[in-house]
């Protein structure tokens, strides 16, 4: 009795171009997973500062706020009084829209970026800027933001501009695309350069969009067409007033 032999079946053949391509994607998926790590690596880095630089203003504001405190406490010890620097910046805001609107105050709001009601931005305060908000001042409403305005504006409201698009400031990475070669990678850095009125106020400033503020909740609280400074108007400068008017249109 004869038993015959089992072929042995023969190997699979794998065409080339498979080989290839499952080549290429093992590189690929390695590359991949190694710009992942030091992205993670550079992220853990970049928060790390971010954390250090908020925790150093802190300090900064606390120690301002002190010196504020015992400057005025030295002043009322020895019966003088102690008046505070002038503002450094402002917050404007457009309350009225085109109607006997000039041309050439129609070219100021274009260069301050009010071209919609209830648009509002920071605006560095010097003898040209003055000039330029007192003559478009039956249009606006303005007055010297706080820290923590700022702060509240940025936090909540704020959004930059890249690549002429309007995008939220929902990461700090977006900061650090636009203003990174300015010292600026965080919200913090850009709180503080805009409360500060820093060296790179422009850049900051121009990056920020302007806000897009609500309808203040009771209203404006006067007319549109008087100053405030009168009473029962709605224009023009209302100093430190200004915080409470932006509390209630975030």
């Amino acid at each position: 009795m004869c038993f015959r032999a089992k072929k042995q079946p023969k190997a699979a053949i794998v065409p080339e171009n498979f080989v290839k391509k499952a080549a290429r994607d093992a590189k690929i998926l390695k590359a991949l997973v190694e710009a992942r790590k030091v992205r993670k690596t550079e992220h853990a880095s970049k928060r790390a500062v971010a954390l250090k630089n908020a925790e150093k203003y802190a300090k900064e504001y606390a120690a301002a706020d002190l010196k504020l405190v015992n400057d005025k406490r030295a002043a009322k010890k020895t019966g003088s009084f102690f008046v505070e620097g002038e503002a450094k910046i402002a917050f404007v805001i457009r309350i009225r829209g085109i109607n006997k609107l000039s041309p050439k105050q129609k070219k100021i709001m274009q260069l301050l970026r009010l071209r919609q009601i209830h648009n509002g931005v920071f605006v560095k305060l010097n003898k040209a800027t003055w000039n330029m908000i007192r003559m478009v001042e039956p249009f606006i409403t303005y007055g010297f933001p706080s820290r923590a305005t700022v702060s509240k504006l940025i936090y909540k409201r704020g959004h930059g501009k890249v690549n002429r698009a309007r995008l939220p400031l929902s990461d700090n990475a977006i900061i650090a695309g636009e203003l990174g070669a300015h010292g600026i990678n965080c919200v913090e850095d850009l709180i503080h350069e805009i409360n500060n009125c820093g060296p790179k106020f422009k850049q900051a400033n121009n990056f920020l969009w302007p806000f897009k503020l609500n309808t203040p909740v009771g209203g404006l609280g006067g007319k549109k067409r008087h100053q405030f400074g009168q009473g029962y108007g709605a224009t023009g400068n209302r100093e430190e007033h200004i915080n409470s008017l932006v509390g209630k249109m975030i």
